[in-house]
């Protein structure tokens, strides 16, 4: 009987599927099938573009598709959602960006915690943030919408893509300083927002790098940039601190997974991940909507969402929109 135990034993061990010493069984099976990437805007948004090169590229070398599954709305919250309420398998991950943040720090019920909720996998970029009008405006400069606002409060318009977006708070801090008043017109995502400011339903838009394309064809003009420095394609273009206005605005971004994911899993997205952001083709997409790499590994990016997070705590409660929780 003792023989025949032994055997048995033997018989299981040599059945059983080999895995290297110090990996996990977890990270020896994954992936096994599609991978699910939520991207919280519409199709035809830069961030948008991006994600679904890094998909692409990604699901090459993890050796499983990695689709795109788009949810616009909620000011950019539905990854958050979608992460809080999904398996910590490693086949749902998500776009994770400042707005994530705001949104659940504005309401007085979360539908998650930014900071217990996710698994913090990989910074990977931003967004140049600028304010443009059409190119028959007769704004030429941003002092010149400035100069308009003061004249006539609140009669100016400009387009976002929420209230709670950070284009809009950033808008609303630069009224506070500056004195004025303009009406904001929210929309649901890039086409309705650039259509709007080509119909002449607004007078000016605030928004990410999406603008892009349509100032280098002419039918805008990029009147202000929002962060350290000029941007290379437009180098004429003045930065706000260039423009006298104290203030910096970057929004970093990366993809997180469902809280508790298996760290061999995180490393296997994350190396993935890196070694798809670094290639020719996402970098081509990057340098097409001005985006820079801001690349961090999985516990810089930990430590970065969590000085993020007091960041927007103090943006909130200067323009009076943190909610009491």
């Amino acid at each position: 009987m003792r023989h025949l135990r032994r055997r048995t034993v033997l018989i299981s061990a040599l059945a059983a599927p080999a895995i290297a010493p110090g990996v996990t069984r977890a990270e020896g099976d994954y992936p096994n099938r599609t991978i699910r990437l939520v991207i919280p805007w519409p199709p035809g948004a830069s961030a948008d573009a991006f994600l679904r090169v890094m998909a692409e590229q990604s699901g090459k070398r993890l050796g499983q598709s990695m689709v795109p599954d788009n949810k616009p709305g909620a000011n950019g919250s539905l990854s958050g959602v979608a992460l809080k309420d999904a398996r910590p398998d490693g086949y749902t991950l998500g776009q994770i960006h400042t707005g994530t943040f705001r949104a659940a720090l504005m309401a007085e019920k979360p539908a998650y915690d930014p900071l217990n909720d996710f698994t913090y996998i990989i910074q990977l970029s931003g967004s140049v943030h600028g304010i443009v009008v059409r190119t028959d405006s007769p704004y030429k400069t941003f002092e010149d919408l400035v100069a308009a606002a003061k004249a006539d409060p609140e009669k100016l318009t400009y387009g976002t893509f929420g209230q709670a977006s950070v284009q809009n708070l950033v808008m609303v801090d630069l009224q506070q300083r500056l004195g004025i008043k303009m009406t904001h017109v929210p929309y649901k995502g890039g086409s309705d927002l650039y259509n709007g400011l080509l119909g002449s339903q607004i007078d000016a838009i605030a928004d990410a790098s999406g603008w892009i394309p349509l100032v280098q064809s002419g039918k805008f003009r990029l009147l202000v940039v929002w962060g350290s420095k000029r941007m290379p394609l437009f180098p004429d273009v003045r930065t706000l601190r260039e423009a006298g206005i104290d203030l910096e605005v970057n929004s970093p971004y990366g993809v997180c997974g469902p809280k508790g994911m298996d760290t061999a899993i995180v490393r296997k997205i994350h190396d993935a991940m890196k070694d798809a952001l670094f290639d020719p083709a996402t970098q081509a997409v990057m340098n097409t909507y001005n985006m820079p790499t801001l690349y961090l590994d999985t516990a810089a990016y930990d430590r970065a969402a969590r000085a993020q997070n007091q960041i927007e705590i103090d943006n909130l409660k200067r323009v009076g929109m943190l909610a009491k929780q």
